[in-house]
């Protein structure tokens, strides 16, 4: 890869060897492609079944059929790993070299990886939902290991020694009973291509042996991103490319009634294009381009009216699909109802909320020989690959998605390809490479919003303040984690439609789907919200409440970790001292958050002063890159607790850009401590998105206790708060 004079990535030359692609490609062929060196071939059994089939579009591809996952040990004793996932400021590009360093023996520095190119890595899902190190990483891990074995297999030969006097250290094998006796990974090559398959798995090291696994180091990308040299797909360049500007409708679901094209026409350079219901206009200069295509006169026939943002609570509710139930159901929600000495019925709302990545979707396609050569924002290439090889009416080997080295955020909502597929038609239809970047406008338009929701929790204690009764119902949000993990012997959950393929047609006037720890946002801002609801009226103070009715001693390690750091003072709600407290589980890990928030009773504007994330994970690949994941999500999490909301009249999106669409400034960052539960005996599990989820609550809660203002409904605006503490005086 090199640069041009501004620094913009000019890829007329890749980085590395390209096959036919994978699918079909032959031993013989991909063994051609990387030459002289060690080539491990890996079967992953079920590694597919981990992964999240709904938050993806249909027709991946599976598999190779006799590996599915490999690295290569190159002369020079640098190990080359692959993988589908991606770079989205995660750290993979760090972490999963750490993986392959610890059980390979070779220093971290020695490590190359290869993310989400479709002609040389292994197929994958999509990098989401938390899923690359507990998923993905055990057995990439693996792999390392068994690699290991392989080396070892052939210094034993080698050396002419039994295998078990050997030992890996430092990039080569040693004799441990001749410490001087020792060959390189490169050497143990001789120059040659060289093939092993194994006919058993190795074990993978305790974790009493890491010297790589449970360290920090620098992250990779890291000098790329704070020298502004950071290459996004939107900076690529490719000879003789145009940039595109297309047409949309004002709302979805309108029809074109007539277009004038005449004005874009008399644009020099300017060339109108259009395939059905793709019209567009491309120039040698972006902004020549959308000159040309805002001079164009469009028609448009609008849909009829459906609800706003502030009707679509109560459609939601009325069009419900048939409800499903969600996790064990327990005892008889009546006797719960009858032993209880209070009950609570409450209903909590939110909002759509947008993805808002500050990269938006991007892509550039490139056809030669009917061969098509595409860069993208993606969480998905595989599926990026799949979407455009239907569009074109090709097969998929026919398709390489490359991608940039980062991709600017996804938050799941860069799992489809739409501007790959335009940029690639517009690529065929002029005979030219294409880039289509959309702007602040058209991301708002097509993005996938989070779904708007409503949560009725009918609940009950007894006067001891133990849970009696819990009956949870989720419209529209989605079943992720709705069910409690409180101890109550009475309840029911029930979850009516949700973010992905669970709603009836016209549920929703625009697309939904997975945003950040998808449903578990929405649940979790209920449930912790009427935990707070019920404590206040029992008179005990939130977080022995909690203490009071659970026995799952992993999240009463997490909440006792908080409690400690925060230095939580025991008191009833509201105190005025505007401290807040919320649980949750999410990905497998446990979370406990408490929160200090100063509320403006003038302005009603919340200031969070400080916030204190407890999170248990299981094996930790790399502790600072999961502080900054925790300080991230709940940095993230602000914006959806206080601000972000997407407006909407209809089909018709209101929201432009961030003028009127709100996210977390840098200036609202409070003082944050994290504390990452040393859990190393247990399987890794989510680090990025757990922590968002128990924003909205925490916050909630911790409004209340300032103000004595109870909040039911997502963003917590200064008119909404100013109208909750209106209704306690």
């Amino acid at each position: 890869m090199i640069a041009d004079d501004n620094g913009r990535a000019d890829l007329r030359t890749p980085d590395l060897p390209t096959s036919e692609g994978l699918t079909g490609v032959t031993r013989r062929d991909f063994l051609k492609v990387f030459g002289a060196g060690i080539t491990v071939f890996f079967t992953i059994d079920g590694l597919l079944a981990f992964q999240e089939p709904g938050r993806l579009p249909q027709g991946r591809g599976g598999y190779p059929t006799d590996f599915n996952a490999y690295l290569h040990v190159g002369v020079d004793g640098r190990v080359q790993c692959f993988t589908g996932k991606v770079e989205l400021g995660q750290g993979a590009m760090t972490a999963l070299p750490q993986l392959i360093a610890e059980e390979l023996d070779v220093a971290l520095d020695k490590v190359d990886i290869t993310l989400g190119d479709t002609d040389v890595c292994p197929t994958d899902m999509g990098t989401f939902g938390s899923l690359t190190i507990r998923m993905f990483g055990p057995p990439f891990r693996a792999a390392a290991a068994d690699a290991r074995l392989v080396l070892l297999q052939l210094a034993a030969e080698r050396l002419k020694v039994p295998i078990d006097r050997l030992k890996t250290e430092n990039g080569a094998v040693i004799d441990t009973a001749q410490p001087k006796v020792r060959v390189s990974y490169g050497e143990l090559t001789q120059g040659k291509t060289i093939e092993r398959h194994l006919d058993k798995r190795a074990e993978v090291k305790r974790p009493s042996d890491f010297k790589v696994i449970g360290t920090s180091p620098k992250r990779r990308d890291i000098q790329d991103k704070v020298t502004g040299r950071a290459t996004y797909a939107g900076d690529i360049i490719v000879p003789g490319m145009l940039h595109a500007k297309i047409v949309r409708p004002p709302a979805h679901g309108a029809k074109l009634k007539s277009i004038d094209t005449t004005g874009a026409e008399k644009i020099a350079g300017a060339q109108v294009v259009r395939d059905g219901d793709l019209i567009a206009v491309v120039h040698a200069h972006p902004d020549e381009a959308e000159q040309a295509r805002d001079a164009i006169k469009a028609d448009w026939e609008m849909p009829p009216a459906t609800p706003d943002d502030e009707t679509i609570f109560e459609h939601l509710v009325k069009n419900a699909p048939r409800g499903q139930a969600v996790g064990p159901q327990a005892g008889d929600l009546a006797e719960g109802a009858r032993i209880s000495t209070s009950a609570f019925d409450s209903t909590f709302l939110n909002a759509y909320v947008a993805h808002s990545p500050i990269e938006t979707h991007s892509a550039t396609a490139k056809i030669e020989n009917d061969r098509v050569t595409v860069w993208a924002s993606t969480q998905s290439p595989f599926g990026v690959r799949n979407e455009v090889s239907r569009a074109l009416g090709l097969k998929a080997e026919q398709v390489h998605v490359m991608m940039p080295p980062y991709v600017g955020g996804g938050f799941g909502g860069k799992t489809g390809g739409r501007q790959a597929v335009e940029a690639a038609r517009l690529a065929r239809l002029t005979g030219k490479p294409v880039q289509v970047v959309w702007s602040r406008a058209e991301e708002f338009f097509y993005d996938t919003f989070r779904p708007a929701a409503v949560v009725k929790i009918k609940s009950g204690i007894d006067g001891a303040g133990k849970l009696t009764l819990w009956d949870f119902t989720v419209y529209a949000g989605g079943d992720r984690n709705a069910e409690t993990f409180y101890d109550v012997p009475h309840v029911r959950t029930m979850a009516h439609g949700g973010w992905s393929g669970q709603q009836p047609a016209g549920y929703h006037p625009f697309g939904v789907g997975p945003w950040r720890a998808p449903s578990v946002n929405t649940n979790t801002f209920a449930r912790e919200s009427q935990m707070d609801i019920m404590a206040a009226k029992a008179g005990l103070d939130p977080v022995e409440f909690r203490r009071k009715n659970l026995s799952d001693k992993r999240m009463l390690r997490v909440l006792d970790a908080a409690a400690e750091r925060f230095k939580w003072s025991p008191g009833k709600a509201p105190s005025g001292r505007g401290v807040g407290v919320a649980l949750a589980i999410y990905s497998g890990s446990y979370v406990a958050t408490m929160a200090e928030v100063a509320v403006d009773r003038k302005t009603g504007r919340v200031t969070v002063k400080r916030i204190v994330c407890a999170e248990e994970i299981g094996l930790v690949v790399n502790p600072e890159g999961t502080r900054q994941q925790i300080e991230g999500s709940l940095t993230m999490g602000m914006g959806y607790a206080l601000t972000e909301e997407v407006h909407f009249k209809g089909s018709q999106v209101l929201e432009t850009g961030f003028e009127t669409y709100e996210v977390p400034h840098f200036s609202w960052l409070p003082k944050i401590e994290t504390i990452i539960i040393d859990a190393k005996e247990l399987p890794a599990s989510g680090g990025g998105e757990p922590p968002i989820v128990g924003m909205g609550a925490v916050l909630a809660n911790a409004i209340f206790d300032a103000t004595g203002a109870r909040l039911y409904r997502l963003p917590m605006t200064p008119a909404r708060v100013l109208a909750g503490m209106k209704k306690t005086t």
